[in-house]
């Protein structure tokens, strides 16, 4: 009698359900171990995890089957660089939302966003900054784990770290929150630096440049002595570091302070990428941010291009030349949650190969998280987080805005 008892629990328990195959029958499936798609391919899921892919799969018993027409089969795309807690600058600039918005507003957005995100077909996002939200990010990464409230795994930085007086708002007469936590000196930074992972960080953000005052050009910040010193000890602690740096000066600085990734890179030039890449520095270069603020200052997407644009081009250029590794963020926030597949189509537009970019998104992005023995590629063994679009985004990226399903850790979020 308790034998019978035992299997009744047992077979009752979410690990049996968890156990449930899903086969998904797309027409073709992009795996992201290269940048081609497979036509025919079909894909098996158990419980959380990707058991099998190829054209020969035959569903077990009791396995559900679902077929998806017209789409194409890919791993759960991978922003590395949003912004949460903020919403499209022409709703309220950076300034208003910082110091008129407050906290519960701001946090309540951000759970819309998360949302939207996860919809789009974004199942991993890197949050690089509350930008004055303060440790808020912990509290919404907790609530997405603990299936309170729908999104992405998130991956965050708290509330990065800039130089005393270097980041904003500014041009008050009065004092007003400020966007990131303010550091000044070696053991202030290394300090701060521990009290952020401390408060949840996954990841730790410096400025390396920012602009010094209203209307100035960007400069460099942090020494790199103070650099070096916040790197080593998010490192020491098991974490990953991004830096922000928009010149060559704060882009040298970081990549010789250790940096993993840098951010924006907008006069990036073909020096100072190829020194990245010989230390083995990613770079993200948030297109989609540059075209949104262009757009917003009333540039309608066609030629004559603003100087920031051209400027754009010709940093996304020297990259791809120089063979640094690209991730794929968009500075998501600036712009819309949910349209984040905005960046992978301008990274083909501005002349990567559509396969490729998919493959920055997906599998790239994985490998520089760290976590390309768990997401970014469809292969046994992985989690299953998957996402079905209308058409073929190989030929045109312009498919990624047509999502139709997404698989997050083996259950379906969202159904065709």
């Amino acid at each position: 009698m308790r034998l019978l008892l035992w299997l009744v629990v047992l077979l009752t328990t979410p690990l049996a359900a968890a156990a449930q195959s899903l086969l998904l029958v797309p027409d073709r499936v992009f795996t992201a171990t290269d940048a081609a798609s497979r036509p025919g391919w079909k894909v098996l899921v158990a419980g959380d995890r990707i058991v099998a892919v190829g054209p020969d799969i035959v569903a077990p018993a009791g396995a559900r089957t679902l077929v998806l027409p017209g789409m194409t089969l890919l791993p759960g795309l991978i922003d590395l660089h949003v912004h949460l807690f903020l919403h499209p600058y022409d709703e309220a600039s950076w300034n208003d939302q910082l110091i008129k918005e407050p906290l519960a507003l701001r946090t309540a957005r951000a759970v819309a966003h998360a949302r939207a995100t996860l919809m789009a077909g974004f199942t991993t996002v890197r949050d690089l900054g509350t930008e004055g939200a303060g440790d808020a990010d912990a509290g919404l990464e907790a609530a997405i784990a603990q299936h309170i409230v729908p999104g992405p795994r998130l991956l965050i930085a708290n509330r990065a770290l800039v130089a005393t007086g270097a980041y904003g708002p500014k041009g008050y007469a009065f004092d007003v929150p400020q966007g990131a936590e303010e550091v000044s000196g070696v053991d202030d930074v290394v300090a701060a630096v521990r009290r952020q992972i401390a408060h949840g960080a996954d990841w730790v953000k410096f400025y390396a440049d920012y602009r010094w005052g209203p209307g100035e050009p960007s400069r460099a910040t942090f020494s790199l002595e103070e650099l070096k010193a916040g790197i080593a000890a998010a490192h020491d602690a098991g974490r990953k570091v991004a830096v922000h740096a928009s010149t060559p000066e704060g882009m040298r600085r970081a990549t010789l302070a250790g940096a993993d990734t840098i951010e924006h890179g907008n006069d990036g030039t073909p020096e100072i990428f190829r020194l990245m890449r010989a230390h083995g520095v990613a770079f993200c270069p948030t297109l989609a941010a540059s075209d949104a603020i262009a757009r917003y200052a009333g540039w309608n997407g066609a030629a004559p291009e603003p100087e920031a644009i051209r400027a754009k081009r010709r940093s996304y250029a020297a990259a791809r030349e120089s063979g640094v590794a690209l991730c794929v963020g968009g500075d998501t926030g600036v712009f819309a949650h949910g349209d984040n597949a905005r960046e992978i189509a301008l990274m083909a537009v501005w002349g990567m190969a559509s396969g490729e970019a998919l493959r920055a998104a997906t599998a790239g992005n994985a490998a520089i998280l760290g976590l390309a023995d768990r997401i970014g590629t469809i292969a046994p063994g992985r989690l299953a987080d998957l996402v079905a679009v209308a058409g073929d985004p190989v030929a045109d990226p312009m498919a990624l805005g047509k999502v139709r399903l997404v698989v997050q850790n083996g259950a379906i979020v969202r159904a065709p």
